[in-house]
């Protein structure tokens, strides 16, 4: 629901908001506490604290931040699913959530060189889980050793880490530069995967179409919506005490709220307000799109998953520096069972072989930086 429109819904309630003590822009923002690992690391954490506060920066499924880091081993970090963070709806198999401890990997990995710290991360060390199952939380992820090297280059994406946004506004009506298409393919990644983008008109056009109807997909299978709904925060007070999900903050939301017209119950209910206002914001989103990439490997291994997020992460944080808005849209490459029809059209359309699979599928293109995404604490990821 765009401005316009909740003034003329709230005027319809007969009361008078811009009368009242609050307003229509002075109320509901996001709270400070909730954002502050975006201004960076003190400088009196331990080495493997400082870096940690730049891995809990990665995207990651809905903003779950499933991440537990034991440090109770010298030199050595011990990275964990928290079980308690996964998506079983939408994700049934853990493979988003296996991506989000790549970007996680990845950006520790670059903070650690800033450090001086070569990270030998060996995946998988007490065995990897099979592909079929959402038991993906009870052996390590990965197992960093932290290794002091003098010779270490550092990481030119490090300056971007702070800066990094997934940017879900309707972008521009512009389509990327030639320039910056050769920038982003020139991104150093895994021989086995393959990195493709669509800039036309033409190309785009499908694009769109898929997204819309996976996300529409999604909103109207009920388990799927609301395990978006139950990972939603509504309000600054909701954000600062789970600073974590899918942040709604801002008068608007506010007074929704306030008004009770922004429920669970209602967010889920077909006809309400708040029903019809997450369909409207889905489709500003497609609307607002004019350029979409996405990332295939040439397996759907656990491996294959990780290095799929660090690979993205990487992306993201060079898109950042050209001054390039990423936002990941994931529905399309969800493996519940209503999704299968849609998904398999999908990649015939992308031209996908059987072994292959799309793991990041996202919009790109020109927006201004948007705020930051809620963050936990470093203290609720830490072991010791």
């Amino acid at each position: 629901m765009n401005r316009r429109k909740f003034i003329k819904t709230i005027g319809g309630t007969g009361l008078v908001i811009a009368a009242s003590g609050l307003g229509l822009s002075q109320c509901d923002q996001m709270p400070d506490e909730a954002v502050q690992a975006w201004q960076g690391p003190s400088q009196d954490l331990s080495d493997r604290e400082w870096i940690l506060s730049y891995a809990l920066l990665a995207p990651n499924p809905h903003n779950m931040q499933p991440w537990l880091a034991d440090l109770r081993e010298e030199n050595i970090i011990i990275l964990h699913i928290d079980g308690k963070r996964l998506l079983p709806h939408t994700d049934p198999y853990g493979r988003q959530i296996l991506i989000g401890q790549g970007t996680f990997l990845e950006l520790l990995s670059i903070a650690a060189k800033e450090k001086g710290y070569d990270a030998k991360i060996t995946l998988f060390p007490g065995g990897t889980p099979d592909t079929t199952t959402l038991q993906i939380h009870h052996e390590a992820v990965a197992r960093i050793e932290l290794v002091k090297d003098a010779t270490l280059v550092r990481d030119p994406l490090f300056s971007a880490i702070l800066l990094r946004r997934s940017n879900k506004t309707a972008y521009r009506e512009e389509y990327l530069s030639t320039e910056h298409i050769g920038k982003l393919n020139s991104l150093e990644i895994p021989g086995s995967q393959s990195l493709h983008f669509a800039t036309t008109a033409k190309t785009v056009a499908p694009h769109k179409k898929f997204a819309e109807k996976a996300m529409l997909l999604e909103m109207e299978t009920p388990r799927t919506l609301l395990e978006s709904v139950d990972r939603t925060r509504i309000g600054a007070d909701e954000i600062r005490k789970s600073p974590d999900g899918i942040d709604l903050h801002g008068p608007m939301f506010w007074w929704l709220k306030n008004l009770g017209m922004m429920t669970k119950e209602k967010a889920t209910t077909p006809g309400t307000m708040a029903y019809r206002g997450g369909i409207d914001y889905a489709l500003g989103w497609v609307n607002g799109t004019f350029n979409m990439g996405w990332l295939t490997t040439s397996d759907n291994s656990r491996a294959a998953q990780v290095d799929a997020g660090r690979s993205y992460v990487r992306l993201n944080l060079l898109a950042t520096q050209l001054d390039v808005s990423l936002h990941p849209v994931s529905q399309i490459l969800q493996e519940y069972a209503e999704m299968q029809p849609l998904q398999r059209e999908f990649n015939e359309h992308v031209g996908v072989k059987a072994e292959e699979k799309v793991q990041m599928y996202f919009r790109i293109g020109y927006q201004k930086r948007p705020t930051p995404s809620p963050r936990r604490k470093l203290t609720d990821i830490m072991r010791t």
